[in-house]
This record gives structure tokens, C-alpha cells and sequence, in this order.
């Protein structure tokens, strides 16, 4: 993707997240200098296969670019949690992976406390989102609401935990209220935060984190100003953007290509190209709609193939059939330059394979994704069935390595997407990825 006119890239999913970012963010990491998270929090896991014997990495945090050395930065858009930033930290050190002067973190950023994690499952327990209880909306909100606090609090140290203090009493009196009004049960019983306990945890994480604090913009700035090539790297996926998802199942912020300059704190004009990370089927986590979602039996077996738990709460993964309105939206709104197609080998054994082209609505067809859940709720997918290739693809390292039938279900997802594929993907590890020139 970077080329002598293509400095920065933003990486983004196209579906409803769980698409394989982290894999293709970390092979095209090998060519950045810079690779910028923009969004999301600790409730998203990036899952790359070095290969090799370098085993397996989650990330939840932490840019996967880490793992190719590129220099890492959390980006302001980013609500962090400090807590498992540094276990992500002390992971990969104790693996041998260098991150000394490798990661910087926005002093703009949001910080994720224990106290929002209490809330966001106090409010999960009554209001059924789906969300991971890993604290990101309630940060969203406070953030929002401007009362957050940030990374560049911490600086005034004793500021900062006057501030907490003042979010614990609230964060308290709105538990003893949700605790109230569900009546009994668990939620009623749920522990309250302790303003102390923040305070000293404000204490403890100041001397770690504020070495690592900069104006993420200006660092993305400069390395653009340099001519270094910039990844900049999105968490989730489109269908569960804030503003442009099936709300309200989605997550608190902008996930698509849009955040990414916000996010990190630059211009949209520095953006190069946009790359949408699609599967070649349709999975999501949580409730919400899925129009492709297939029968119980097939949706079980596309599980077990391609290993469908989440990275962050190990939740089984709802699977269906490549939904192609899905994905000219997510072209649309994302402005997507190019598709990369991961886990095309994980429908290997199938005969046939359904595509989605289109919905019927009410008996009328219709090619474009509705605002509200509850008529996307409502909508019979049009299936288009392609012939299966019932070959092993995971030796393929060249496009024509490929068998017809496996050439052509790419040719016909890039046909119905509105957008050239770039790379596809035929297993889990680096060697895996093929790029299409």
C-alpha cells in the first residue's frame, strides 16, 4: 500500500469488526515507520500468528505494529486503560519483543479507571447491549461530558486525583441508583468504587505512563513532514461506528476511516488510501442484527473452521455469509481505496457458498443498508450461490496459486464490493498473506 504518493494508510474493518486487522495491520507494519492506533479501547483484541516459532500475540491495546518494530503511539481518540497497557507491556518484553522508545501514548488520550468498568456492567446487566464490560462507554461518556480525565493529568498529580475523587462519589451514586431500580439480584449487591483506591492507583501509574506521553498529532505530523510512511489503525469495525453502525449495538466511537484523522490529531488531506478489512464471510459478537447469519448447524461449523471466539472475552462469534451490502456501505462511508479479504481458506470444505447481493424489504428489493436496527431486523438477504473450490489454500502464495473456483469468489467480492482487492488471506500466519499486484 505505501508507495512513493502514499505515506499514511488507515486500516479499518469493513464488517462488524473481528476481521483480521491486526494481522494485516502487523505485515504492512513491516514497510511503516509509524503505526498510530486512533479509536476504541481495551475491549478489542488484535490476534497476530507470527509463524515461524514466534507464536501467537493478542493485543488489546498496544498497536500490533509493535511486533514488526515500528514505533508505536496510542492515539488521542484511544480511551486508555492504563492497567492493561502495562500488561500488554510486560508481555511482550517478557517474550523478547523490544519495546524501549518503541510506544508513546497521547497526553490528550482518556484514561479507563476501575470505576467505569463497574458501571459499564452494572448497566450491561439491565440494558443487554453486548458490550465486553471493559469501562469504554462510561469513559466515552465522561469524556464527552467533559469530565473525563486524561493522560496529561497526571502531570498535576494532585489535581488529577481531586478529579477522580470527584468521579468516584458520582460513578457510586449512579450504581446505587441503577442498584435501586433493578431491585434485586446481583446488580442491587454490586460493589462500589473506592475514591482511595483510585487515588493511589492515579499515584502508582504517573511515573510509568507520563514518560510515554506526547501530542500524538504532532509526532504524526513530523514523521509525515520526514516522508516516513504512517499506519494508522482502527479497532472494531464499521458496522459498529458510533454515528454509522446498527445502533444501538455498536461501540462509543467512530471506527471508521473519518476518526482516524480526529483520532491521532491530523488533517483528512494527510490521508493517502483507506484499506477495509473484510472476511469472506460475515461474523459479529453481541446482539444486534445480522442478516446473513446462517442456520444454526452451518453457523457452527464456520465457527469451528475459523476458530470464531473473541480475542477479548473468548464470546462465540455469530457466523454467516459474506454480505455484500454491508460492504458497499463500508466502501461508501469509509471511502475505501482497496479490500483486503482475510480467512478465505477457512470455506475450503464448501460445496457451495451463498453471497448476499442485495435484501428484499417488505417485498421490495433493496440495495443499501437501513438506519434502524429494527428494519434491518426485518430484511431477507438475496443470496447469490457461487461454486466452492473444495481445495487447500493455505499453500497459496501467489494469486494464481489459487484454484478458478477460489479466483472467482474474490473476483465476485470485489465486483459486488465497489472496490479492488489488495490482499488476500489463506491462514493465520504472515506468510499467509498474498498481495495482489
Amino acid at each position: 500500500m505505501f508507495g512513493p504518493k502514499t505515506h499514511c494508510v488507515v486500516v479499518v474493518g469493513a464488517q462488524w469488526g473481528d476481521e483480521g486487522k491486526g494481522k494485516v495491520v502487523d505485515v504492512l507494519a513491516e514497510r511503516a515507520d509509524l503505526v498510530v492506533r486512533y479509536q476504541g479501547g481495551a475491549n478489542a483484541g488484535h490476534t497476530v500468528d507470527t509463524g515461524a516459532g514466534g507464536g501467537e500475540f493478542v493485543l488489546h491495546q498496544i498497536p500490533s505494529g509493535i511486533l514488526q518494530g515500528a514505533v508505536c503511539v496510542v492515539g488521542n481518540g484511544v480511551v486508555l486503560d492504563p492497567e492493561q497497557l502495562f500488561a500488554e507491556l510486560d508481555a511482550l518484553t517478557a517474550r523478547g519483543v523490544r519495546t524501549e522508545h518503541k510506544l508513546h501514548v497521547s497526553d490528550r488520550a482518556h484514561l479507563t479507571l476501575p470505576y467505569h468498568k463497574l458501571l459499564d456492567r452494572a448497566r450491561e446487566q439491565k440494558e443487554k447491549i453486548g458490550t465486553t464490560g471493559r469501562g469504554i462507554g462510561p469513559t466515552y461518556e465522561d469524556k464527552y461530558g467533559r469530565r473525563g480525565i486524561r493522560v496529561g493529568d497526571l502531570r498535576n498529580l494532585v489535581r488529577a486525583q481531586e478529579l477522580v475523587r470527584a468521579r468516584v462519589e458520582a460513578a457510586n451514586e449512579m450504581l446505587e441508583l441503577l442498584g435501586r431500580s433493578h431491585g434485586s439480584g446481583a446488580l442491587k449487591d454490586m460493589e462500589r468504587a473506592s475514591a482511595e483506591e483510585h487515588v493511589h492507583l492515579l499515584e502508582r501509574l504517573a511515573p510509568r505512563l507520563l514518560p510515554l506521553a506526547v501530542d500524538s498529532g504532532r509526532v504524526v505530523w513530523e514523521a509525515l513532514e520526514r516522508g516516513e510512511s504512517v499506519l494508522l489503525e482502527g479497532a472494531q469495525g464499521a458496522l459498529l461506528d458510533v454515528d454509522h453502525g446498527t445502533y444501538p449495538y455498536v461501540t462509543s466511537s467512530n471506527t471508521t476511516a473519518g476518526g482516524a484523522a480526529v483520532g491521532v490529531g491530523i488533517g483528512p488531506t494527510a490521508i493517502d488510501a483507506v484499506l477495509g478489512v473484510v472476511k469472506a464471510y460475515t461474523t459479529r459478537v453481541g446482539n444486534g442484527p445480522l442478516p446473513t447469519e446462517a442456520e444454526p448447524k452451518i453457523a457452527e461449523r464456520i465457527r469451528e473452521l475459523g476458530g470464531e471466539f473473541g480475542a477479548t472475552t473468548g464470546r462465540p462469534r455469530r457466523c454467516g455469509w459474506f454480505d455484500a451490502v454491508v460492504v458497499r456501505y463500508a466502501v461508501r462511508i469509509n471511502g475505501l481505496t482497496g479490500l483486503a479479504v482475510t480467512k478465505l481458506d477457512v470455506l475450503d470444505t464448501f460445496a457451495e457458498i451463498p453471497v448476499c447481493v442485495g435484501y428484499k424489504l417488505d417485498g421490495e428489493i433493496i440495495d443499501s443498508m437501513p438506519a434502524d436496527v429494527e428494519t434491518i431486523g426485518r430484511v431477507e438477504p438475496i443470496y447469490e450461490t457461487l461454486p466452492g473450490w473444495q481445495k487447500e489454500l493455505t499453500e497459496a502464495r501467489r494469486l494464481a496459486d489459487l484454484p478458478a473456483a477460489a479466483r472467482a469468489y474474490v473476483d465476485r467480492l470485489q465486483d459486488l464490493a465497489g472496490a479492488p482487492v489488495r490482499y488476500v488471506s489463506v491462514g493465520t500466519r504472515r506468510d499467509q498473506i498474498i498481495e495482489v499486484n
